[in-house]
C-alpha cells in the first residue's frame, strides 16, 4: 500500500478527471447487468452511496479510493434512474393498419428513403396504454401527396414492427437505443401518406424553423453543397444523397456534416473571436468593458441557440456542454481548455444522458478532446512560442491535432463502424482549414447578413467550400484501399483500451506507463474468432464462415443482418457477392450445407415443416423457418422459429473436437427495452450442443 498511497497523497488536487471515468464504470455495469436489478441491488447501491458521501475516511489515502466508490455508485444509480425517466409503450407484436401521428423529425434511413418520426401516435384497436410514444416509418413507394412539414399530423397504412435486437451475440442493440429515445416501434409505409390537419401557429417552431432554413439554404445553394451546408447549420441530413454521404464515410470526414465539438467549437470560437477583436478596435467601449467577457457571453447564446436550432440531439449537446464549460472558465478567469473542465463536461453529460456512455459519438468525441487537451499540453512545452516561425506553427498545430484526434478515436471508429480510413489524415489536414476559415465563418455571416438582404457573398462563399469539401472526400474516397475493413474486436477490448488509455493520459511520470500495457495487449488481441455459422431471427438467412469468407444463405432479404455479419467478420463483400461463395447447395428453399463433420439443412419457404422428416434423412441439424409441429424425427435436432423466439439470433461455433456450442443473442435474464418474449432455456440450448451421430457412430461412440 506504501507505493500507491504515496502516489494517491501526490496526487491528491489532480485526480478529479478521474470521476467520470469511475461513473462510466458503474454505468457500464448497469447496462451490462443480467436482467433487471431487483430492489435488494438499488437499496445496496443506495446505502452505499449514502455511506460513502458521510464517510470521514480514518487515512488521507483513503479518501480517493472512496470517492471512486462513490462515483460508481453514483453512476449505476443514474443509469437506472434516467431508464425510469424514459421509460414508455414498446409494440409487442407486428401491426399492419392505420397509423396517425404528428410528425417530429424527417430524415433518410440507411436505404436512402425518406423517413418520418411521429409522436401523439393513434393506432387502431390499440388502446392508448399500449400505443407507442413515437414510431419511425421508411416512405416507400409513389408518394408526392403531402408535404411532410414538422407539426403536421398525417395518416397512412404502415408496416410496424418492435424495434429489432442485436443480429448476432454481443453485436449493436437497436432496442437498448431505442428505449433510451423514446421511440416504441418501426417500420415502412407503401401507400400514400396523406395529410391529417397542418401544424398549429406555434406547434414544433423550432423544428420547422430549423426545416425552413433547410430548405432556404438549399434553395440559394442548389445540389449537394446546399445539403452539406443545410446539414451542417440545422442538423437536417435529409437532403444529403448516399453517393455524398458514403465519399465522406469512406474519406473520414462524416464528422463535418454531424453537429459535434467541431461545429460548435468553429462557431463559437469566431463568434468569440470577431467580437472580442472587434470591440478592441473601438478604444471607448474596450477601455469600459470587459470585452473578454461580453465577446463570452455573446459566443455561449449564439452556440445556445445552435443547440436549440439544430435540434439538440445526443451529439449536439454534448458539443454544447464542452463548449459551455470553456466559455465558463473564460468567464471565472480559468484557463479554458483543460482536462478539468473536460472531466466536468463529461461529468454532467453522465449526469443527463448516462446511457450515451455505450454510443460511438461519446467515446469517440472525448477520447479525441482528451487526446487533443494532452497533446497540445505536451506540444507547447516542447515546442514553445518563439521557438518555430509564426507562419509554420498554424500548420503544424493543424497535422498535430489531426494526427492526435484521428489517433485517438480511430480505434473506437473501428470497433463500431468495422472500418478504418487509410487515408483520413490527408483528407481531415485537406479539409479542415476551408472549414475553419471559409465554410463556418461564411455560415455564420450568411446567418447574419440574409435577413437584411445582404447575405449573398457569405452564400458565394458558402458555396465555394462545402464544394471544395465534397471534392475533397470523394477524390480521397476513390484513392486505391480508402478503406479497410476491421473485424469486430471482443467484447472486452473498448473498456480495457479506454482505461488504458485514461491510464497514459491522466496519470503523471513512470506510473503512466502502467497505460500502455492494457493498450498494447488489446491492438495485439483485438479480434475474437467469428461464429462458425450465423442464424438470423426469423431462420430465413444462415452465414456460413468458409475459406473465402462468409457465405450467405440467400441474396436478398434479412439486408441488415447479412450486412452486420460481413461487416463484423471485416467483408466488404455486399450480400449479394457472398451469396454466390462457395458453402450451400441445393435449391432455393431447401439447401444443404456442411458444419465440419455435421450435415446440416435450410429449409424455407411455403411447406417447409412438412419437409423437415426428409431433410433429417441425411442432414443432422435442420434450420427450419417456421414451426414444427412435434417431437423431431430421431436423431436429428431442429431449430424452428419457436426456439428462435426465445434466442434471438444464433451464433454456433465448432470446437476442435467437432462439437457444436450454440450462443443465444437474447439473454436469459431480459432487461426493459428487450420486449416480452419468454427468456431462452440454456437446457434446450445444452440439447442441441452435439457432435454429429454419424461421426459418432463413425468412432464407435
Amino acid at each position: 500500500m506504501g507505493g500507491v498511497g504515496a502516489w494517491l497523497l501526490a496526487e491528491r488536487g489532480r485526480l478529479f478527471p478521474w470521476v467520470p471515468v469511475c461513473m462510466a464504470c458503474g454505468i457500464g455495469m448497469w447496462l451490462s447487468w443480467p436482467g433487471e436489478p431487483a430492489g435488494a441491488y438499488w437499496v445496496a447501491f443506495g446505502l452505499a452511496l449514502a455511506g460513502l458521501a458521510v464517510w470521514q475516511a480514518p487515512a488521507a489515502v483513503v479518501q480517493p479510493l472512496g470517492a471512486a466508490l462513490l462515483a460508481g455508485c453514483l453512476g449505476f444509480l443514474l443509469a437506472g434512474a434516467r431508464s425510469d425517466r424514459v421509460a414508455a409503450p414498446v409494440l409487442g407484436f407486428r401491426y399492419y393498419g392505420p397509423v396517425e401521428g404528428r410528425i417530429v423529425d424527417i430524415d433518410r434511413s440507411q436505404s436512402d428513403r425518406p423517413r418520418l418520426t411521429l409522436d401523439r401516435v393513434v393506432l387502431e384497436r390499440v388502446p392508448p396504454e399500449r400505443t407507442p410514444g413515437r414510431v419511425r416509418v421508411a416512405l416507400h413507394g409513389d408518394q408526392g401527396f403531402v408535404d411532410p412539414q414538422p407539426g403536421m399530423r398525417v395518416m397512412m397504412t404502415a408496416h410496424l414492427t418492435p424495434p429489432e435486437g442485436a443480429v448476432e451475440p454481443g453485436g449493436f442493440d437497436f432496442q437498448r437505443l431505442s428505449w433510451f429515445r423514446g421511440l416504441g416501434a418501426v417500420g415502412y409505409v407503401r401507400t400514400p401518406v396523406l395529410p391529417h390537419s397542418p401544424p398549429a401557429a406555434w406547434e414544433a417552431w423550432i423544428t420547422r424553423l430549423r426545416m425552413y432554413l433547410s430548405q432556404s439554404l438549399q434553395a440559394a445553394i442548389p445540389g449537394e453543397p446546399g445539403a452539406f451546408a443545410a446539414a451542417m447549420m440545422t442538423g437536417d441530413r435529409s437532403g444529403m444523397g448516399a453517393e455524398a454521404v458514403r465519399a465522406l464515410r469512406d474519406s473520414s470526414l462524416y464528422h463535418l456534416v454531424s453537429i459535434s465539438g467541431v461545429h460548435m467549437g468553429l462557431l463559437a470560437g469566431f463568434v468569440f473571436a470577431a467580437l472580442r477583436y472587434g470591440l478592441a478596435m473601438i478604444p471607448p467601449l474596450a477601455l469600459r468593458i470587459p470585452t473578454r467577457k461580453v465577446a463570452a457571453v455573446v459566443a455561449l447564446v449564439a452556440a445556445a441557440f445552435y443547440l436549440v436550432l439544430s435540434g439538440g440531439d445526443v451529439a449536439t449537446s454534448r458539443a454544447f456542454v464542452m463548449v459551455a464549460m470553456m466559455l465558463g472558465a473564460v468567464l471565472l478567469d480559468r484557463r479554458a481548455v483543460t482536462l478539468r473542465s473536460v472531466a466536468m463536461a463529461a461529468v454532467v453529460l453522465l449526469t443527463l444522458q448516462p446511457e450515451g456512455v455505450a454510443e460511438p459519438g461519446f467515446q469517440m468525441s472525448f477520447a479525441a478532446t482528451v487526446a487533443l487537451v494532452a497533446g497540445f499540453g505536451a506540444f507547447s512545452r516542447l515546442v514553445p512560442p518563439g521557438r518555430m516561425p509564426g507562419w509554420l506553427r498554424p500548420l503544424v498545430a493543424l497535422v498535430v491535432s489531426s494526427v492526435l484526434a484521428g489517433f485517438a478515436s480511430a480505434p473506437f471508429a473501428a470497433a463500431h463502424f468495422n472500418r478504418f480510413t487509410d487515408y483520413g489524415l490527408v483528407a481531415n489536414v485537406l479539409a479542415s482549414p476551408l472549414m475553419g476559415l471559409m465554410v463556418m465563418p461564411s455560415a455564420v455571416m450568411a446567418a447574419v447578413l440574409a435577413p437584411v438582404g445582404l447575405g449573398a457573398p457569405a452564400l458565394w462563399l458558402l458555396d465555394l467550400g462545402t464544394g471544395w469539401i465534397l471534392a475533397i472526400a470523394r477524390m480521397v474516397a476513390g484513392w486505391d484501399g480508402a478503406v479497410t475493413m476491421i473485424a469486430a474486436p471482443a467484447p472486452w477490448a473498448l473498456p480495457v483500451l479506454a482505461l488504458g488509455g485514461c491510464t497514459l493520459v491522466l496519470m503523471r511520470g513512470r506510473a503512466r506507463l502502467l497505460g500502455a500495457l492494457p493498450v498494447v495487449a488489446v491492438l495485439l488481441l483485438w479480434q475474437e474468432d467469428r461464429p462458425h455459422l450465423l442464424i438470423s431471427a426469423d431462420g430465413a438467412l444462415l452465414g456460413l464462415m468458409g475459406d473465402g469468407g462468409r457465405a450467405i444463405s440467400a441474396p436478398r432479404g434479412n439486408g441488415f443482418s447479412a450486412r452486420s455479419w460481413l461487416e463484423n467478420d471485416g467483408d466488404p463483400a455486399i450480400q449479394d457477392m457472398a451469396a454466390r461463395r462457395a458453402g450451400f447447395t441445393g435449391v432455393k428453399g431447401d439447401l444443404r450445407f456442411a458444419l465440419g463433420p455435421v450435415l446440416g439443412a435450410s429449409l424455407t419457404g411455403k411447406g417447409a415443416a412438412q419437409r423437415v422428416e426428409a431433410a433429417c434423412a441425411d442432414a443432422d441439424l435442420v434450420i427450419l423457418a417456421g414451426r414444427l409441429d412435434g417431437p423431431p424425427p430421431q436423431g436429428c435436432r431442429v431449430i424452428d422459429q419457436s426456439l428462435l423466439t426465445r434466442t434471438g439470433p444464433l451464433a454456433i461455433r465448432l470446437d476442435p473436437e467437432g462439437r457444436l456450442d450454440l450462443r443465444a443473442t437474447r439473454p436469459s435474464h431480459l432487461r426493459r427495452w428487450s420486449g416480452h418474449p419468454p427468456p431462452p432455456d440454456p437446457a434446450q440450448l445444452t440439447a442441441l450442443t452435439f457432435q454429429s451421430p454419424r461421426d459418432a457412430q463413425a468412432s464407435g461412440q
